[in-house]
């Protein structure tokens, strides 16, 4: 029989059990200085980035609070970790925020996309208004030659590779080498030859064909390249085939300012002195009596016009497009984007029936791109380089020039070349400016703006592209549309608000294979995006960038190159991104005025 232990033997275990487990749980005591001493040894140059990610954290906290009290915990623990193990932590945080950020932007790129996108189709209002949508292309009888057709698709793609022509659509036609095989008319092909053109440059080696198949197309080459003639032929071509087989052919031309009219006169007056039948042209614009349109227009049924001339002709029951299958709009990006949108779709509801389009522009961003695309039927879209990217063949030089010293640099920068050179400035009251100096200084020079009537500038340009004049000062009314042969020397006296029409201009030489030098100006007065932009567009074409231009950095430039696209998906700018666009902000801008200034007259009726 156990007997039970005597109290104070219980007792004094109990007492023996708690002062060993004292002894085990005790912590010596460290003085407040020691400790932070002891922290800030711990924690090192760390110490700064955790109160900054800690900060961060807590600002963020309100958005996902779960995700705080995780990071609150895996700062706690920190404590007991090497240094090294917190900077691996840190880096890993670091690029976590980052991946963040870069979602954050993209979802802030995406929702201004698709406000940009609320826009009608760019359809006729009677085909918007009946549902009316057409889902296959127009049928020609131009085929390809046999043999190209037996060939294995492989050779269509090497071609294409070779030549960097990117291609996007169905049923795509092959390419083809040479215009023998495009079987243009042979009178066609000696026309060419006789302006030195004896083999089709890339956005021809896949346009050409694609037109001649009834295809619609969206064409995107750098200035220079050759996209004119790519519908040009194709159009003579109809013709001569409609004539011929019916005596008449109604199709219109779109263009930008005479370029068109010169091309289509060559090569339907070497028709007519082959015996084939009568093509005659006309041309329509801005600055020329209608009258001197009507008569030729009568007599035939082949004419170019710009947009608004054009509608002024249909409103006035000149011309019909009743029966026009064959549309085509030159620059047809800069029609969109500088307001032309109603007129061209004003346009569209004159035609009866579906007809063949055709979009030819150096700079066209995607959103043109997506936006045009609703007016066309299966597209087959060509690009030879990127959409806005300037020419290889151009040596680009910028120089940073005082806003006084400017025209006086203008001499020294014309001994670099010989003539022909082409200088543009902004303003008008600038071209007269330079023009006016030049000729005080004994240079051969004339001037060209939108404040010169129509003969003025014809002569003008004409004496310029015969030689006689060594020098053209124009504003950008230059800058796209006219073709001058050997352009040596293009000097951007102003560096242009967008960097689209500065890849226009400089387009103006080292056109057809030729080389070409472009020089320009910038000062403090530039605007910081443009500058951004051109300092991009020039390390993507491997040119020379000047010191004071590679010093200039934003913050955004770090989201540059984002979801496959770098830059700007509106303006086509290398240097912004859509939520950083000057000219989405002014369109906005300009937006919301009217609706601020429709809105007040709305009120101001409704009080009355």
């Amino acid at each position: 029989m156990l007997s039970p232990p005597k109290r104070g033997t219980v007792e004094r275990e109990d007492e023996n059990e708690n002062s060993e487990s004292d002894d085990e749980n005790y912590v010596p005591y460290v003085p407040v200085k020691e400790r932070k001493k002891q922290q800030l040894l711990k924690l090192g140059r760390l110490g700064q980035v955790i109160k900054e990610a800690e900060q961060a954290k807590l600002k963020s906290s309100s958005e996902n609070e779960t995700s705080g009290d995780e990071d609150d915990e895996m700062w706690g623990r920190k404590n007991n970790i090497p240094l090294l193990d917190q900077h691996t932590e840190l880096r890993k945080l670091a690029e976590a925020k980052k991946v963040s950020a870069v979602e954050r932007q993209l979802r802030k790129e995406e929702e201004i996309l698709d406000i940009v996108a609320e826009k009608k189709a760019l359809m006729g209002v009677s085909e918007l208004a009946k549902g009316i949508q057409y889902s296959d292309p127009i049928k020609t009888s131009w085929t390809p030659p046999r043999y190209v057709l037996h060939m294995h698709p492989s050779r269509h793609e090497k071609l294409r590779h070779e030549l960097r022509i990117l291609v996007e659509g169905e049923a795509i036609p092959p390419p083809l080498k040479t215009f023998k095989e495009m079987k243009l008319h042979d009178s066609i092909i000696a026309a060419l030859k006789e302006k030195h053109i004896k083999k089709p440059t890339p956005i021809q080696v896949q346009g050409i064909p694609t037109v001649l198949s009834g295809r619609d197309m969206i064409g995107i080459a750098f200035t220079g390249s050759g996209k004119t003639l790519v519908f040009v032929l194709p159009l003579v071509m109809f013709c001569l085939e409609q004539e011929d087989l019916m005596g008449s052919l109604y199709v219109r031309q779109e263009n930008w300012l005479n370029k068109l009219s010169i091309l289509s006169s060559i090569f339907c007056n070497t028709l007519r002195k082959c015996d084939l039948p009568e093509i005659r042209s006309c041309l329509c614009i801005g600055g020329v009596p209608v009258t001197e349109a009507i008569e030729t227009i009568q007599k035939s049924t082949h004419y170019g016009s710009n947009s608004r001339r054009l509608m002024d002709m249909l409103e006035k029951k000149i011309v019909k497009l009743s029966v026009c299958r064959y549309l085509c709009m030159d620059e047809a990006d800069r029609m969109i984007d500088l307001g032309f949108e109603e007129d061209v779709r004003t346009i569209f509801s004159y035609f009866n029936g579906q007809r063949q389009t055709l979009l030819f522009s150096a700079t066209m961003p995607k959103k043109i791109q997506n936006f045009a695309r609703s007016a066309l039927v299966k597209p087959i879209t060509i690009n030879v380089g990127r959409a806005g990217a300037a020419s290889i063949n151009v040596v680009q030089e910028v120089e940073y020039v005082k806003q006084e010293a400017k025209i006086v640099y203008l001499l020294e920068c014309l001994q670099k070349t010989p003539p022909p050179v082409l200088i543009f400035a902004e303003k008008k009251q600038d071209v007269d400016a330079i023009h006016e100096y030049l000729l005080l200084k004994g240079i051969e020079a004339v001037a060209i703006h939108g404040g010169k009537d129509q003969e003025e500038r014809s002569r003008s340009v004409e004496a310029f592209r015969k030689l006689e004049k060594d020098v053209l000062v124009a504003t950008d009314v230059a800058s796209k549309g006219l073709d001058f042969a050997d352009i040596q020397h293009v000097i951007n006296y102003d560096m242009p608000d967008d960097v689209e029409n500065y890849v226009h201009r400089i387009g103006r030489t080292g056109r057809s294979g030729n080389k070409g030098l472009a020089t320009t100006f910038i000062n403090k007065s530039n605007d910081e995006s443009v500058l951004l932009d051109l300092k991009h567009l020039l390390m993507e074409a491997k040119q020379k960038v000047p010191t004071f231009l590679a010093e200039l950095c934003s913050e955004s430039e770090k989201y540059l190159a984002l979801g496959g696209e770098h830059g700007c998906s509106y303006c086509g700018g290398l240097g912004h991104r859509i939520t950083d666009c000057p000219k989405l902000e002014a369109l906005q801008n300009k937006q919301a005025s009217n609706i601020g200034r429709r809105d007040y007259l709305a009120n101001t009726a409704a009080d009355y």
